[in-house]
């Protein structure tokens, strides 16, 4: 099928392949299945599913930051060693993805995937109670290794499944919603942390977080059987290469190797860099406050990370609602200004000024990991999957970071305000990302939201046949 005669959109076959996707074993991504034409109607329910789990591993990161905290405590560990928790959980975002977890997608399907990551989040949860029993940071490591890989297979599914289940305009609105329950999980997870798990308990007591991991892994498992049975439609590369020959006359898509998208290889420094930054800033905020702000206990910074989170996730609400009538490039562009000015101020005020500073750096980062996603994704057509692994891949930013500021932070004596300065390189370079998409590729990316019709429900001949009848019929009857 050539790009001057795209293939009529059909909702009937999309349809289909909502209803027979559970059937297959394998899955065929040379396959035309019509699922790229879903509409956005027929997304909602798979997309509501899915949506839980970015709830599930927003929690779990949002435990990760309390969890640093408490370790070096509890373990006696210093700033340095307890981003090896950090390390553990990114860095198997580093190998899931570009081998196992997409491996998993292209053969097997979302379905599938899905169900793997919980399995593996699931295993990894249990395992923290035998580290605990022990002791031993470095079983909790080797758990949180494990956790990461299920994680990184669920978001190797999740992200590109949400960017593609729909019409192709709402895309970096759909993920920007779907992750803003994410940022919800966050904020629950230290909220929990502070008032259930690490109330009125010895600093130095594990056995609450052994009970906390336990929860999770039954009710993971039990998320596993919901998602065998769900109506999850297969979105293939065939599918997207179709929707991109269907929208090409307006985006003047390009069928190129996949080593010459350009844009989605910067696009990967770009969220390298950001989840790096981000992951610091969020690990290191109880270290921050009670540097900027002695006497803060790890209770209270605990509560004060929930509030910067609540922060992260009315940030997401307000840009899913801002994309609604502003170019996905221009709310990058805006968001992630606003988090280099105030990761500089962080470095330079004291008190509650430094703390409000870095309330305000996580409001800003809100929605630039599901932007830079979707929008590196744009006309990747054949290549979507394999894509989306890499951007996802990137995500491992957050296991060079952490450690890297960490011990900075101990080489000046503790001074975590001032090790800050490591993500903010960060930010610096993928600042550079929505500047580069909007001095170039403005007309292109535009042209996705503004004109591209792919999976718009519209009235048939029939349809219009029957409203225009009624009427005279009406006048008739009268």
């Amino acid at each position: 099928m050539s790009i001057s005669e795209p293939r009529k959109a059909s909702t009937a076959s999309a349809a289909e392949a909502i209803g027979t996707d559970r059937k297959r074993k394998v899955v065929n991504d040379h396959e035309v299945t019509g699922a790229g034409e879903i509409t956005l109607r027929q997304s909602i329910l798979p997309v509501s599913l899915v949506t839980v789990l970015f709830f599930m591993w927003g929690f779990a990161y949002g435990l990760l930051d309390v969890l640093n905290a408490h370790f070096q405590v509890a373990l006696n560990i210093s700033q340095g060693m307890s981003g090896g928790l950090q390390a553990a959980y990114f860095g198997a975002y580093f190998i899931g993805p570009l081998t196992y977890s997409g491996w998993i997608v292209r053969r097997f399907g979302y379905r599938w995937a899905f169900i793997t990551g919980l399995c593996l989040y699931g295993v990894g949860a249990l395992m923290f109670w035998p580290s605990g029993l022990k002791r031993s940071f470095g079983g909790f490591c080797g758990s949180m290794f494990i956790v990461g890989s299920g994680l990184s297979t669920l978001e190797t599914a999740a992200n590109p499944f949400i960017a593609t289940c729909g019409p192709p305009r709402y895309s970096e609105i759909r993920l920007t919603l779907a992750q803003s329950f994410q940022a919800v999980g966050t904020v629950v997870a230290p909220v929990l942390a502070s008032y259930v798990i690490f109330k009125n308990v010895d600093d130095t007591s594990l056995t609450s977080v052994q009970w906390v991991y336990l929860g999770i892994a039954i009710f993971v498992f039990l998320l596993a059987v919901v998602f065998f049975f769900a109506p999850i439609p297969e979105v293939t590369d065939a599918d997207m290469a179709n929707q991109a020959e269907l929208s090409a006359a307006d985006t003047d898509f390009e069928d190129k190797p996949l080593s010459k998208q350009y844009t989605l290889f910067y696009g990967v420094i770009a969220q390298f860099c950001y989840v790096g930054a981000q992951v610091a800033y969020a690990g290191y905020f109880i270290n921050f406050v009670s540097w900027v702000r002695p006497g803060t206990t790890h209770a209270t910074g605990a509560n004060l990370l929930a509030g910067a989170q609540g922060c992260f996730a009315i940030g997401r609400f307000m840009a899913s609602g801002l994309l609604k009538f502003t170019k996905p490039r221009l709310v990058l562009m805006g968001f992630i200004s606003g988090v280099v000015l105030f990761a500089c101020l962080a470095m330079g005020l004291k008190g509650n000024g430094a703390v409000a500073s870095i309330f305000l750096v996580l409001f800003f980062e809100s929605c630039i990991f599901p932007l830079i996603f979707t929008l590196s994704l744009r006309g990747l057509g054949r290549h979507s999957k394999r894509g989306a692994s890499f951007i996802v891949a990137a995500v491992s930013g957050g296991a060079l970071f952490p450690p890297v500021l960490g011990a900075v932070a101990d080489a000046l004596g503790g001074n975590t305000q001032h090790a800050f300065f490591i993500p903010l390189i960060g930010f610096v370079v993928a600042w550079t990302f929505p500047l580069y998409l909007n001095l170039f590729k403005r007309k292109s990316l535009d042209a996705w939201t503004d004109k591209v019709k792919v999976g718009i429900e519209t009235k048939s001949d029939e349809e219009k046949d029957i409203s225009e009848k009624e009427p005279v019929e009406f006048v008739e009857k009268v």
